[in-house]
Formats: C-alpha cells, sequence, structure tokens
C-alpha cells in the first residue's frame, strides 16, 4: 500500500510539517457569522430553526454552542456530501474530491465540486488561509479514533481556533447505523428536513437492504469475506472489528476473514505480495478508493489472480470510507448482499 494509503488505515501516519501561516489577529474571529438572531423561533430558508445553535458532537466534551445555526460550514468531502443528500451545503470541503484528470472524486458523492472551495485534495493538506478567508461557523468531519480525520496535525491549532468544529464517530465500537443516525442529527440541527420524502426514501430503502443482506447471508451461509486493499508492494487485509460499515455488515450475517495480526492502530495486516494468499475467501470486498489498485492493475501480481475468489471472478467493490447519508449506505448494502447471494463457496 503506498505511503499514504497506509496512513488513511492506521488513521494514523507521519504528519508532515504544514509550514508556518501568518494568519492576522482579525482571522480568528472569523467564525463571527452567528450574530443574526431574532429570537423569534422561526424557519429559515435551510428549515433550521433561528435563534441558538447547539449540537453535540462524537469529541468535545461539551456541546457545541452558535448564537444562530451556521451557514459557512467546512467539511471533509464525504461528510459534505453526506450533508448535501439531505439538503445542506457546505463552503468548502477538504479530503479528496477531485481526481487527476479533474473529475469529481468517488468521496464526493452527488456534490458539484466546482461549486465548493477545496482546501486539501490530499491527506495531510488544508490550506488555512483560504478556510479562514471563508468566514467559516463550523467545520465537520468524521473521527475513528479520537482525532478530527483529515484535519493536518501540524496546523490543527489554526484550524480549530477559527470555528467551531463537530466530528462524527464512524470506527471503533461505532456501527453504521449509529454513524448514520449521528451524521442525520448533525443534518438536522443544521437545518436538514428529515421529514422531507428524500431523506424518508432513503431511510426506508436502507432499512430494506439491510434485510436483504441479511436474507442473503441466510440463504447462502458459510460465504467468506476477504476485504482487501492493494498497493504496489503490499496486500492489506483488514479487520471488521473497527469500521462502522464492516461491524454493521457483520451484524448482518457476514462472515468476514480476520487477520491473526493487525498492524499499529488495530485496522489491518499488512501482506507482502508474495504471501497475498494467506487467507483464502469467497469473495473479496475490494478497496475502491482513489489511489488503491483495482482488478485491472491487479493482473499483474501472481498471487492476486490466485486466490480463489478472484479466479471466481467473485470480487466486488468496497465503500471503504462511506458517505454516511441513508441513500448511499443503501446502494452499498444492495450490491453487498447481491455478491453474496450470487456467491459459490471457493475457498
Amino acid at each position: 500500500m503506498p505511503k499514504s494509503r497506509s496512513s488513511l488505515l492506521t488513521r494514523r501516519g507521519l504528519i508532515a510539517a504544514g509550514g508556518a501561516l501568518g494568519l492576522v489577529a482579525a482571522l480568528t474571529a472569523c467564525g463571527g457569522n452567528d450574530t443574526a438572531e431574532d429570537g423569534s423561533g422561526s424557519k429559515d430558508k435551510g428549515g433550521a430553526a433561528a435563534g441558538p445553535w447547539t449540537f453535540q458532537d462524537d469529541l468535545a466534551k461539551q456541546p457545541l454552542t452558535a448564537r444562530s445555526t451556521p451557514k459557512n460550514i467546512v467539511a471533509f468531502t464525504g461528510t459534505a456530501a453526506a450533508l448535501y443528500d439531505y439538503g445542506v451545503n457546505v463552503k468548502g470541503v477538504f479530503g479528496p474530491a477531485k481526481t487527476a484528470d479533474g473529475k469529481a472524486d468517488v468521496q464526493a458523492g452527488s456534490m458539484d465540486i466546482s461549486k465548493v472551495e477545496i482546501l486539501g485534495n490530499v491527506y495531510d493538506e488544508f490550506n488555512v488561509e483560504k478556510y479562514a478567508a471563508l468566514q467559516p461557523d463550523l467545520l465537520v468531519t468524521n473521527t475513528w479514533d479520537g482525532t478530527y480525520w483529515y484535519v493536518p496535525e501540524a496546523s490543527k491549532d489554526k484550524i480549530l481556533g477559527l470555528a467551531p468544529a463537530a466530528a462524527i464517530g464512524v470506527g471503533g465500537d461505532v456501527s453504521m447505523d449509529k454513524a448514520l443516525a449521528r451524521t442525520a442529527d448533525l443534518a438536522k440541527s443544521l437545518g436538514a428536513d428529515m421529514n422531507a420524502k428524500k431523506a424518508v426514501d432513503g431511510k426506508a430503502r436502507f432499512e430494506a437492504a439491510s434485510a436483504k443482506l441479511r436474507e442473503a447471508t441466510k440463504a447462502n451461509p458459510g460465504i467468506k469475506v476477504l476485504v482487501g486493499s492493494g498497493s504496489a508492494d503490499l496486500f492489506y487485509v483488514s479487520t471488521a472489528a473497527t469500521s462502522a460499515d464492516l461491524k454493521y455488515f457483520q451484524s448482518l450475517g457476514v462472515e468476514f476473514v480476520t487477520p491473526e495480526k493487525t498492524d499499529e492502530g488495530g485496522f489491518f495486516e499488512s501482506l507482502s505480495w508474495e504471501n497475498a494468499g494467506k487467507y483464502k475467501a469467497d469473495v473479496v470486498l475490494l478497496d475502491s478508493r482513489t489511489g488503491t489498485l483495482q482488478p485491472t492493475e491487479l493482473k499483474a501480481k501472481p498471487t492476486w489472480a490466485e486466490l480463489p475468489a478472484v479466479k471466481a471472478n467473485q470480487v466486488t467493490p468496497r465503500v471503504t470510507e462511506p458517505i454516511y447519508s441513508y441513500e448511499k449506505c443503501a446502494q452499498i448494502l444492495e450490491d453487498l448482499a447481491k455478491s453474496i447471494q450470487n456467491a459459490k463457496k471457493v475457498s
């Protein structure tokens, strides 16, 4: 796995020094768009009640507060995409948003990336000056291990000093259904109408998709799924214990290969390509993120071609960092249910 990929999966990694950015003192007050309070309790165009805003995220010890609902929102790309599905728009994003050819990254979901300011497109990249210029009211991201995902350590204090930050847990003991509920709570606090047809239909579709996956695992028992990610030098086998999506799939009956020795952080085991066949499985759930090797590229790896699931053409993409809206996660469950339902026992 490339160095950046390793950093992503461990949720830690070596944070490069970002360089000191000289911000004038006035910029530290850029989150000051919270003064428009009329005390009437009326709804604004976004559907949020006017007046004080509060939200308890998954990192802060005390609830986040503001005089009014945040409007100038900057978010990690995948979290911004989830908010977008609920009708909440952001001013800027950080994290994979645009591929090398200028197209939207998979983590941008349904967002039009031409309409947002991209503050950083790769891990450890975050333009603090551009962030300050947006006069942010709120920064939103996910958290895997008690840190703000994709907020560089080197510039974290400056970034968090400009506006409150809300983080939604998507790892550790958190399961996908919990991460979805928490993201929906945040969207609602920011003005999303959770009774809108799209929101209601999305949740119903997710619940139906969950039932489909449970039915598929019961109808085709014993199918072993290996969660993998490929790089030039290494093949990574992930554990289901630390990711919200895999934990939820497991609760619905999916049987995962469990790596014997995980790396720092407990997310995956690193295997040389010579040892890529260490674990046998019937289905490979393959990391689909930009920067990881896909099946056409992996054909050059002899040990990949020898995996039973690969020989049987039972490889399905894994959305490794889901967009936590019910609509997007429903599609993930539907695709996995279909893969397991059609899989043959080959391991």
